[in-house]
Parts: C-alpha cells; sequence; structure tokens
C-alpha cells in the first residue's frame, strides 16, 4: 500500500528522537487534540533520572564525558497488547507518559492518524524554529578577507 506508515526501527527511531527533544508545549498541544485515546495499564510509571551524556571531538575521537541530563521515562502496553516506550528529556511525567503513547499507537493502525495530527505537525515546527534560528544566525555573520599588501 503507498499510504501504509513505516513502522520499521529506523522510523521508530526518528519518532522517538522527535518526542523526546520537542518543546513540551507544542507537543502537548497537538496531543491534547487528539480525540480516542486508548486505555494501558503500566508497564513502568514515569520516573525522572539521569543520563551521562557522551561525546567525541570531531565525531571521531575518543569519547569523553560531557555531562548529566535529567530524562523521564516510562513504559505501557497497550489493550491489544502493543508495548510503548517514552524516554523525554527533563521532568514532565505527562509528556513521557504522552511519548510512550504515541510509540504505542505508532505501532498500530492509528499510525497514520497519529502520523498526520500530532508527528507531521511536530517536525515542521521544529523544522520551522531550527530554519529561523539559522536564519538569525547567519543575519550576525561577519565575513573577514586580508589584502595583500605587497611588502615581502
Amino acid at each position: 500500500m503507498a499510504n501504509e506508515i513505516d513502522t520499521g526501527n529506523s522510523a521508530r527511531k526518528a519518532w522517538m528522537s522527535l518526542i523526546a527533544s520537542a518543546p513540551e508545549e507544542v507537543m502537548m498541544a497537538l496531543w491534547g487534540a487528539m480525540d480516542n485515546r486508548p486505555s494501558f495499564d503500566w508497564l513502568r510509571v514515569p520516573e525522572v533520572g539521569g543520563v551521562m551524556v557522551r561525546g567525541r571531538m570531531g565525531g571521531t575521537g575518543a569519547p569523553f564525558n560531557v555531562g548529566e541530563m535529567t530524562v523521564t521515562r516510562c513504559s505501557l502496553v497497550l489493550g491489544d497488547g502493543t508495548v510503548g516506550h517514552g524516554y523525554i528529556q527533563g521532568r514532565s511525567k505527562p509528556k513521557a507518559e504522552a511519548a510512550a503513547l504515541i510509540d504505542a499507537l505508532m505501532q498500530t493502525e492509528a499510525a497514520a492518524l497519529v502520523q498526520r495530527d500530532v508527528l507531521k505537525p511536530l517536525a515542521d515546527q521544529v523544522a520551522q524554529t531550527k530554519s529561523n534560528r539559522a536564519a538569525k544566525a547567519a543575519a550576525t555573520k561577519v565575513e573577514f578577507f586580508t589584502m595583500v599588501r605587497g611588502e615581502d
């Protein structure tokens, strides 16, 4: 089918990444407009913790610890047995719950609806924010040049 939503590992990684780092107010507004939220049981209630963020110099150097970041995680199971996980930046338990529900729903026949009503507008908003930030930074760019003075 041409309209079928990709739910493979790479697609799942993409939507979970989008949800995890999206601004809470934007994501929760989009999620709040969704109707017919399914019932679920908790596998792991939302809990706040910390993770160590690691980096590499130039993307290829030796790994080093950058610092800690606060995350909230949870897991749930829908009535049909579909499991959803939510890992988000920050301390928002409602956002973690919404992330887990979105993850679970994206693995069901409701994926197209969630994609259209939540993920696509959220991705558009994040892209617009990045574009605005890049344009603002580009406006402050300074070009330096050196003139040859003819002296040796």
